[in-house]
């Protein structure tokens, strides 16, 4: 009897499941319930559970009902419902074998507390301090624990790569292409063909380079500049994608559902191939590759006077590295200047017009969020070798520059030509997060002068650059951009925030981003004369859920890649516990304060480690304030740190103040 319900239960869990997937997929349009069961061949006998199962999805927070009554998926569903912790298909944790007969999982995302109930025979064999995947089989109940099957050892705890692979597989990523996939790259051709290049731009004869890190493989932008009538030509060319990713083959699909690469700090999880983006669509030195360039005229202020989109043929002369370019430019490198001598008088004209195109920004109000970002070097034993912070030069900001150049050229040529588009949107910040970061700011003795209707980015700017080399500059940085909206993609082009600018999309990388590569298919399709009616239709349909797939898959990246960089910080930390380190004040709350060190690394101090007073949260001031001495802790305060512990379980680090 108790298995009988046990089953029914499942299965209604399943039906929950299904229904929520159906929902998820990109060719869903909101639907009534009515329609639900027809299109889902639901029984009349078994309607009555849809109908229970779509209120309790309503309630649930999961799904919204519109006042016509049709059913969509909810963006921001959250993750608990009722009391009692959701768990998703598949779930990543940690075997302890209790008995000879079970065991349990404990699993690694903190949301999910309670630990599943493993049967022996589901158990795959796993010991001990495996890493494993298990699925959900029955989902357990308030007093109930949940039970599941092990369906993938990952290796034991300690094994290298392992703690990565978990993160990989908890956030749902694919580690292994398809065998369909893997066959059809192998197909792609080694070298470009005569063929090929029919049509194309050649520009062979072009000086031009790619300006990329030592370790990157997939080169996919280079770019060339040169003067003509006091003008500067720039060309950003950009790895023809598309001529190898065919639309609805098996390579397009499965870069569809990856969305975007991912960088984790041991591995790449590439949206293509390795055979492509390391091959046939790198723009290596020396050799012809297929491309896509946006040739763009700047007057000697900075005013683009005239651009050219065109499918093209080039071949880059070097392959160059930020460090050596940084060398040439800033550093004026003797034996650097000597070895790359025919391409120096590039690099020096591209340094002068990336600044007046940085400038020109700057005065429209462009925000600069000169954050820290980790560089991570891992060894072969999995364990990290050092943590710093991975620095911006001059070269890095020029190819920077000169990719939202080409970006914000072919977004708005496109939006000209009111045809259907992937654009980059950044939305205004949201009013009450703002009016809480103002309220820190204050606190602070600064402020943001703010429009009436709504915030400018001239506004963030000005506020940025009083802050610029001071020690709170950081701090400020990162306050200012957890106030902001995140950016996304949309077929609406409704102007990007940071950027200040109106149009904007992402055009330079289709090696590693869907929409820049779906945009280029929609870009050659015009070239060259074959975008009619039908096709219009065509992406009209399909690229509002281009976009949305793409928005959410780059979001899941982003936590995979916080993941992992949180849990390298931890085992970093674990051995130099005892050391004493010089930080910043990077965050204050009513349980103590966030210190950053300069390694990025941050760790807290507890409110209970701060001895010898009574400390209260002055949230107002944003500041923790000692009732007896008057003694404060605030933001972007420079404190000496003494490292107590890591907590590897949820991955935070323990400081006491030294």
């Amino acid at each position: 009897m108790k298995e009988k319900k046990r089953n029914k239960k499942t299965k209604y869990e399943s039906r929950k499941q299904m229904l929520l997937k159906f929902m998820g997929e990109k060719q869903y349009v909101p639907m009534k319930e009515k329609e639900l069961a027809v299109i889902l061949q639901v029984a009349r006998k078994d309607r009555g559970e849809l109908s229970d199962i779509l209120d309790e999805l309503v309630n649930e927070g999961r799904i919204d009902i519109s006042k016509r009554g049709k059913y969509s998926l909810r963006e921001d569903a959250p993750d608990k419902t009722d009391g009692v912790d959701e768990m998703p298909g598949v779930i990543v944790g940690t075997f302890d074998k209790a008995k000879t007969h079970y065991g349990f999982v404990v699993p690694d995302d903190k949301k999910f507390s309670r630990d599943i109930f493993i049967p022996v025979e589901r158990s795959m064999g796993a010991m001990d301090g495996h890493k494993v995947v298990v699925e959900l089989t029955d989902p357990g109940s308030a007093i109930k624990s949940p039970e599941g099957r092990i369906v993938e050892i990952l290796g034991h705890v300690n094994d290298p790569g392992v703690d990565v692979l978990s993160i990989v597989k908890g956030c749902g990523l694919p580690d292994e292409f398809p065998e369909k996939v893997l066959k059809q790259a192998a197909r792609v051709p080694d070298e470009v063909s005569p063929d090929d290049l029919k049509g194309r731009l050649d520009l062979r004869d072009v000086k031009m380079v790619t300006i990329d890190s030592e370790e990157a493989k997939d080169l996919d932008d280079a770019v060339s500049l040169y003067m003509e009538d006091g003008n500067y030509v720039l060309g950003v060319h950009i790895a023809d994608v598309t001529h190898y990713v065919r639309e609805d083959s098996a390579l397009d699909k499965e870069a569809l559902k990856r969305g975007t690469s991912v960088y984790l700090a041991d591995r790449v999880i590439p949206m293509l191939p390795h055979r492509l983006s390391n091959g046939i669509c790198s723009l290596n030195g020396g050799v012809d590759r297929l491309t896509l360039s946006c040739i763009m005229t700047f007057d000697k202020s900075g005013v683009l006077l005239d651009h050219e989109i065109a499918e093209s043929v080039i071949r880059t002369d070097a392959r160059m590295t930020y460090t050596a370019v940084n060398g040439i430019i800033e550093e004026h490198d003797e034996a650097l200047m000597k070895e790359y001598e025919d391409l120096v008088p590039m690099f020096l004209l591209m340094d002068k017009l990336a600044g007046i195109l940085r400038e020109k920004r700057r005065k429209r109000g462009a925000i600069d969020f000169d954050l820290k970002e980790s560089k991570i070097v891992v060894g072969d034993d999995g364990r990290v070798v050092d943590i710093m912070p991975y620095e911006r030069n001059s070269a890095t900001r020029l190819i920077e520059d000169f990719m939202l150049a080409a970006n914000e050229t072919v977004a708005e040529h496109f939006f000209d030509e009111a045809v259907p588009f992937v654009y980059r949107v950044h939305e205004d910040p949201d009013r009450e997060k703002f009016e809480k970061l103002r309220a820190y700011l204050r606190g602070l003795g600064l402020d943001i002068k703010a429009g009436k209707d709504r915030v400018r980015p001239k506004d963030v700017s000005r506020l940025l650059d009083k802050v610029k080399d001071t020690p709170k500059e950081a701090v400020i940085s990162s306050l200012a951009l957890r106030s902001m909206q995140r950016a996304g993609y949309s077929t609406d082009c409704s102007g990007h925030f940071g950027l200040a600018c109106k149009y904007y999309c992402h055009f330079t990388s289709p090696i590693r981003r869907y929409p820049d590569l779906q945009i280029h298919r929609i870009i050659k399709e015009i070239l060259n004369g074959k975008f009619k009616a039908s096709r219009e239709e065509h992406y009209e349909k399909i690229l509002p859920g281009v976009a949305k797939r793409s928005s959410s898959r780059e979001r899941l990246a982003q936590e995979a890649e916080r993941e992992t960089d949180k849990l390298k910080k931890a085992q970093y930390m674990q051995d130099h516990i005892g050391e004493v380190f010089e930080g910043v004040i990077s965050g204050v709350t009513d349980w103590g304060i966030y210190v950053e060190l300069p390694n990025t690394v941050e760790g807290l101090v507890h409110i209970s480690k701060l001895y010898g007073d009574y400390f209260y949260y002055n949230e107002e001031a944003c500041e923790l304030v000692g009732e007896r001495s008057g003694k404060k802790y605030v933001l972007g305060q420079q404190v000496y740190v003494c490292v107590s512990g890591v907590d590897m379980a949820i991955r935070a680090v323990d400081f006491d103040l030294a």
